[in-house]
């Protein structure tokens, strides 16, 4: 029994040691594809959105944290509206979402 407490506490620890890299890596990804016109918080840049003539959700907001990481991912990858698909971030989608979700409110 006791061995078993042992082995899930240090499953969770790892889980989350793991977590913390993918949403690292995430953050170097996003600062470099993403930043400019998402913010450095996930708060839109109004300059950017006023240019393209749209709407760029908050991504700290409820309805995208709401968002499967697979929809997420998808939008990373292919785009949507008149956001372009992001090459330099599609290999890394999964982090970049991970570090999307250190945002949740």
């Amino acid at each position: 029994m006791r061995t078993t407490l042992i082995a899930l506490v240090f499953a969770v620890a790892l889980s989350a040691t793991l977590e913390a890299a993918s949403a690292n890596a995430g953050k170097v990804v996003y600062d470099k594809a993403c930043k400019s016109c998402h913010g450095i918080d996930g708060t839109p840049n109004p300059a950017v959105a006023k240019m393209f003539k749209v709407d760029i959700r908050e991504l700290k907001s409820p309805d995208v944290q709401a968002m499967s990481d697979a929809d997420l991912a998808k939008i990373v990858t292919d785009g949507k509206g008149k956001m372009k698909p992001v090459p330099s971030a599609a290999p890394s989608a999964p982090d970049v979402v991970a570090y999307i979700r250190t945002w949740k409110k």
